[in-house]
């Protein structure tokens, strides 16, 4: 038979494994963070684009100085 000093023991131990479990459960439960947004892109539409347009018309000057 159980004396009155281990049932106490056996019940605290009890309440103590049933917090123990609510308080460690939250990570268990717990979702992953959403992922990152995109990075930004480079603004084509202004200066990289006269950029582009002014390095494309250079390469056509060479070249058609080159056919010269």
């Amino acid at each position: 038979m159980l004396t009155k000093q281990k049932l106490i023991f056996l019940l605290i131990s009890l309440i103590l494994v049933v917090i123990l479990m609510v308080v460690f459960s939250d990570p268990v439960f717990a979702q992953p963070p959403p992922p990152p947004d995109k990075p930004p892109q480079a603004p084509i539409d202004g200066g990289l684009g006269l950029l582009a347009a002014a390095g494309g018309a250079y390469a056509i000057k060479k070249l058609r100085d080159k056919k010269k």
